[in-house]
């Protein structure tokens, strides 16, 4: 037989083989769906935070509750467009920061809203403004650094990019500059920031609306962004840990890297993560919802609205809400509070809360068990709550410091403060750090 032929059957052999893609292994539909309902539940919980990546997540998902999606969507339009009455009679409103209004400009293109309107291109030139001051935020202070993060900043462009908008070639330059150095928090590697970055630098190599040097450039980094998350997989599967997973998973699935090892890998990270219950965070949960479906933020670029049916409330059996009913079983749970240089600990003691209570309930039993002695602020985010200061002393974006939550001695918390359950017996430090 001739060289050419052997080498033919030899091709047509290896693609015949089995390939493992980044699919949902059968059997898991039903926990995807209760994944769906929770996010649609907490949609309708007037208690929680506004929240545009949860109505995006319902927007990329396969099943649908129309109904509830669109009172979603009108509530978020009430914060982000009020009219100019309810402005009057509320007073000045609050301007979103950068990551928020993209997310929002997100969440009017997965409901395919016309943004050819007076409105829409006052929100397309906002965000336009947002990013033009993070720019030259990161040009005069010198640091590289912008007003808000590199991920928010990532954020903006991707959700300028999927409403088809060109964006100042300095924009992508000061980003393309951060990819090579500046995606870190601490010492550590933000997967997150990598993982959103990746997505907008995929997006606008897509866009077809820049110069082929500007291209090749986005390519390179897209190389590196994807390749340095690929090494970060651990060997449970994660990328970095759980819960930035999720955002790595959409880039994977947005550069057509099904088919590598990695990702059917991840994919089993996170679904045995989601049945054991891990995933608690509405932002976590919602990006997460898109990977199970095989999608991404860019699919929201393409997105028709149309023959869409409600699918999603029909007898599907899912376990209770996340509330948590704490019960009489008591825990003692020590913490610190630490600011150096200075050697000695602001704050030393043992508290007793119910088992089962978040971090966030453990510093209100600190707060209350002694007046005065220890006291702290929290700011909402989409995230969930933040911790901003600790016995007056308040983490500030200028001189690049924040509180960080540490479990004894020095193990960085993957969870934040209203999401982490401490254990009887733990030690938590709460340590002023740069970052």
């Amino acid at each position: 037989m001739e060289p050419r032929v052997l080498q033919l059957l030899l091709i047509l052999h290896v693609l015949a083989l089995p390939v493992q893609l980044c699919e949902i292994p059968r059997g898991n539909s039903a926990l995807i769906k209760c994944l769906n309902m929770e996010l649609l539940r907490l949609s309708q919980d007037l208690s929680e935070e506004l929240n545009p990546s949860v109505y995006v997540a319902l927007r990329l998902s396969a099943d649908h509750s129309l109904k509830k999606e669109a009172q979603y969507l009108q509530r978020l339009k009430d914060v982000f467009q009020p009219s100019t009455s309810s402005s009057v009679a509320g007073g000045q409103q609050k301007q979103p920061n950068t990551g928020r209004l993209a997310l929002y400009l997100l969440a009017l293109r997965a409901a395919c809203q016309d943004m050819d309107t007076l409105l829409g291109r006052q929100l397309v030139t906002q965000l336009k403004y947002h990013l033009h001051k993070e720019k030259e935020q990161i040009a005069f202070k010198g640091n590289g650094r912008p007003i808000t993060s590199y991920y928010q900043y990532s954020l903006g462009v991707l959700a300028l990019c999927v409403h088809g908008k060109k964006i100042d070639t300095h924009v992508i330059q000061k980003l393309l500059s951060a990819e090579k150095h500046k995606f870190t928090h601490g010492v550590k590697l933000s997967m997150d920031t990598k993982a959103m970055a990746g997505l907008a630098f995929t997006c606008l190599e897509q866009a077809n609306l820049y110069e082929p040097k500007l291209v090749a450039a986005i390519n390179l980094a897209i190389q590196r962004v994807t390749g340095s998350i690929l090494q970060a997989q651990t060997t449970k599967g994660t990328f970095g840990n759980i819960f930035s997973s999720p955002l790595a998973m959409q880039l994977l699935i947005a550069t057509g890297m099904s088919k590598k090892p990695e990702c059917p890998k991840g994919m089993d990270a996170l679904l045995g993560s989601l049945e054991q219950g891990h995933f608690q965070n509405p932002m976590i949960m919602s990006q997460l919802l898109p990977v199970l479906d095989g999608k991404s933020y860019l699919d929201i670029a393409t997105m028709e609205c149309r023959a869409e049916q409600d699918t999603l409330e029909r007898d599907t059996r899912c376990p209770g809400s996340r509330t948590v009913i704490l019960g009489t079983k008591m825990i003692t749970v020590h913490l610190a509070v630490e600011h150096p240089p200075s050697p000695e600990t602001l704050y030393n003691h043992s508290i007793q809360m119910p088992f089962e209570s978040s971090l966030l309930d453990l510093l209100r039993t600190a707060a209350e068990q002694g007046p005065g002695q220890f006291t702290f602020e929290t700011q909402n985010t989409l995230h969930g709550p933040l911790l901003t200061a600790v016995m007056g002393v308040k983490a500030s974006n200028g001189e690049r410091r924040y509180w960080q939550l540490l479990q004894a001695p020095d193990t960085s918390l993957q969870k934040g403060i209203s999401d982490y359950q401490p254990q009887d017996g733990e030690s938590i430090i709460l340590k002023f750090s740069p970052w």
